[in-house]
């Protein structure tokens, strides 16, 4: 008897597509994934729709409405198991920046008439609506980080994906370590790898595109940089990036002060 293909499905919420964008930069492995896969529902790449369930749920982008709310509440159900990819799924996102602000506020001067406009008042992650089964980090998420998650879904194993950080690697690529011979601040020592440590490879402090890496110590890293000089408000405002609203680096306000 011939092995079912597993059926998977591609969702959008509040995002710029990026990590859609990332499955069709596979290129060399796009052909095979079609083919390991069926891709019954991806609206960024065709509106050809078969119906669920589906084996697979890949969602990217955050919970900002309460029509999002109800959406993914519905995919849950669909999706025997489901993928939370890049920065705005797995930590809210930059949209997430809107969580220390008023959203009225904002509103009034953005849309002429705002009182249309139905919005939450936070920017959140999925997991915060629905059990996700695997959260994949990044802005946008590494392609070959994805390959190996539908590799590991297909062989019903677990995914090998680094919980070490950015400082790793770094010194597999040789770069000499920004904040210690330049005294940039930067957030690799607690951000995930993935990137391939690309800000500090052009000299630059890490921006936290991955997210908290597993046990970071959010708070050696805070005093770290008030000891190269930086204002409190401004350590703070450094968590405060793509993946700001990550349980880890929201909470660097708090560790600051105590």
């Amino acid at each position: 008897m011939a092995k079912k293909t597993p059926r998977i499905a591609v969702y959008k919420f509040a995002s710029c597509d990026g990590c859609q964008l990332s499955i069709l930069d596979l290129e060399d492995e796009l052909l095979e994934v079609g083919q390991r896969f069926d891709i019954a529902y991806f609206m960024e790449v065709t509106k050809a729709v078969k119906k669920g369930p589906y084996d697979v749920g890949l969602v990217e982008g955050s919970i900002t409405t309460p029509h999002d709310v109800e959406l993914i509440k519905t995919i849950r159900k669909e999706c025997k198991k489901l993928v939370t990819i890049g920065a705005c799924a797995t930590a809210g996102g930059i949209q997430a920046l809107r969580n220390w602000a008023s959203v009225e506020e904002f509103s009034k001067y953005v849309y002429a008439k705002p009182e249309y406009i139905q919005t939450l008042e936070k920017s959140s992650p999925i997991s915060e609506y629905v059990q996700v089964d695997l959260e994949l980090k990044g802005c946008p998420v590494n392609k070959y980080q994805l390959l190996e998650v539908l590799s590991a879904l297909i062989a019903g194993r677990k995914p090998n994906l680094p919980t070490y950080s950015v400082c790793m690697e770094c010194k597999m690529k040789g770069n000499v370590c920004v904040a210690v011979a330049k005294g940039i601040p930067c957030l690799g020592p607690v951000v995930q790898a993935g990137c391939g440590a690309l800000c500090p490879s052009y000299a630059r402090g890490c921006y936290g595109c991955f997210g908290p890496m597993e046990s970071p110590n959010v708070k050696s890293i805070a005093k770290k940089f008030i000891e190269l000089g930086m204002d409190k408000k401004d350590v703070i405002l450094k968590f405060r990036g793509f993946t700001g609203w990550s349980k880890e680096f929201r909470e660097v306000n708090g560790l600051i002060e105590g």
